[in-house]
């Protein structure tokens, strides 16, 4: 069976070999260089390398990344330029809030809580938390602080506190809570203007490049209707996807009062651990009026937990997961932001504006122009990234084509949030969630897809109805 199975990686293996090569060797487009192919063939073949696993994630990402330094596709300095992005940090941060928060028992505490007042039903618990989320997020301008420093370390401690651990039990309530929650954080963060940070840049964009000067308000107004829908049918439609298997327990909050009671009094650690939890959120919450860096604050916000005590160094270190994705999620980065350094994104962003400029209903020019922004993130590991590179060319084609500003610039900056719900690399919480264990990189690539045509219909069909409404076009 070991041989077979080596057999297998070895054949997976060299397919992404074999493909990275044929692209390697391809004669580059256009006016690009010949390092352009070198490093797509390389981009290429480490996706595929995630997706068939010849190697752990980590040991895929480490390969490529030095596969692109010593043949000179980039410099060493931008080939581990990923490593010091601070999304990639605050990631690392969120697995160790997380850590504390289990340790201490102060997750289970808050989870035995929502059990008590939600836990009647799976469902119930699922829609509690997408409203957690949507609450937090006209505050929090980094989805990654929000859905994965704020809520994954919840969600964790009470898919540990109902028996559903990552592997035979996962079915139990983990998948369906890590999927649900890390979906709706997408969709809260196209709702809000501050529910994530690009969404600030795609505004700055759009006043730079179009003239056109979105407000907060604007942008909610606009996102109002298909958000309420999206936050209204997706827990439902995630429920039925991964059909799991505790569906109902009116038994729950009797029986998790009871553990509440059995747990006594808040302990010093809970104590502590609660404080500087409730510290970071004020922190982030407030951070469109301090200016501090999200990152910063939960370093920040680590480093108090070290401090007083809450986790010891040793915790940081035990902390696997959180370091996996530093290795994995820093590495596609410092790969995708080459592609950019390399002319590859402009070139693509190019071809798309020449494919599509040709069309004369601006109708049919906006649609087009939105699916392509949307699909083009499985190229992307940064929404930041995906707006500097394809909002303001592929704007100007459905702008050429007659379709209203406002309308653009809103629609794409909505879906450059809901852009990132495809893969487990297109955000900051999605490495995190999809980190933890409870679901495998296939079933999340393929519920993305799904999830991704739910969000098209939802926001291109009911959005379309309610933009005509209010007079958008």
């Amino acid at each position: 069976m070991l041989r077979n199975e080596s057999r297998s990686k070895l054949l997976r293996g060299v397919i992404c070999v074999a493909v990275g090569l044929i692209i390697w060797f391809l004669p580059p487009p256009g006016e690009l260089e010949p390092v352009a192919m070198h490093l797509l063939g390389i981009f290429i073949a480490t996706i595929l390398g995630l997706i068939l696993q010849p190697l752990p994630q980590g040991a895929v990402v480490i390969t490529a990344v030095a596969l692109t330094a010593i043949t000179n596709t980039l410099s060493i300095g931008d080939a581990l330029n990923g490593f010091k992005d601070s999304t990639v940090w605050l990631i690392v941060s969120a697995f160790l809030f997380a850590r504390g928060l289990i340790k201490t028992g102060l997750g289970r505490r808050i989870s035995f809580m929502l059990v008590r007042a939600f836990g009647k039903s799976t469902l119930g618990l699922g829609y509690a938390l997408a409203l957690s989320d949507t609450v937090l997020a006209p505050a929090t301008p980094s989805n990654t602080a929000r859905a994965g420093g704020i809520l994954f370390p919840i969600v964790r401690a009470l898919c540990s506190s109902m028996d559903s651990e990552p592997g035979p039990t996962a079915r139990r309530v983990g998948q369906y809570l890590m999927y649900n929650s890390f979906q709706i954080c997408c969709i809260t963060s196209a709702v809000f203007l501050t529910g994530v940070a690009p969404n600030s840049l795609i505004a700055t964009l759009a006043k730079e490049n179009f003239g056109y000067e979105v407000t907060w308000l604007g942008w909610l107004w606009a996102a109002l209707l298909p958000g309420i829908i999206s936050i209204a049918i997706l827990p439902y439609i995630f429920y039925k996807m991964f059909d799991p298997e505790l569906k109902s327990s009116p038994e729950a909050p009797a029986l998790a009062s009871k553990e509440l009671e059995k747990m006594g009094p808040m302990t010093a650690g809970e104590k502590g651990m609660l404080a500087v939890f409730v510290l970071t959120l004020i922190l982030w919450a407030t951070a469109q009026w301090t200016g501090l860096n999200a990152t910063a604050i939960a370093l920040l916000g680590v480093a108090i937990l070290l401090i007083i005590g809450v986790i010891e160094w040793q915790d940081v270190l035990a902390e696997k997961g959180g370091w996996d994705a530093l290795i994995w999620f820093g590495g596609l980065v410092g790969l995708a932001s080459g592609l950019s350094k390399v002319g590859l994104i402009g070139w693509l962003a190019s071809v798309l504006e020449a494919s599509l400029s040709s069309i004369t209903s601006w109708f049919l020019a906006f649609i087009l122009v939105v699916i392509a922004y949307k699909y083009a993130h499985y190229f992307i590991a940064s929404m930041t990234a995906h707006a500097t590179a394809f909002f303001v060319p592929l704007g100007l084609v459905a702008i050429s084509a007659g379709a209203p500003v406002e309308l653009v610039v809103l629609v794409l900056g909505f879906f450059n949030s809901l852009n990132a719900t495809m893969t487990h690399y297109g955000t900051g919480p999605a490495p995190i969630y999809f980190g933890a264990g409870y679901i495998d990189q296939g079933t999340w690539w393929k519920w993305g897809f799904v999830t991704s045509v739910i969000n098209l219909v939802v926001w291109l069909g009911a959005g379309s109805l309610w933009w005509k409404i209010i007079g958008l076009w």
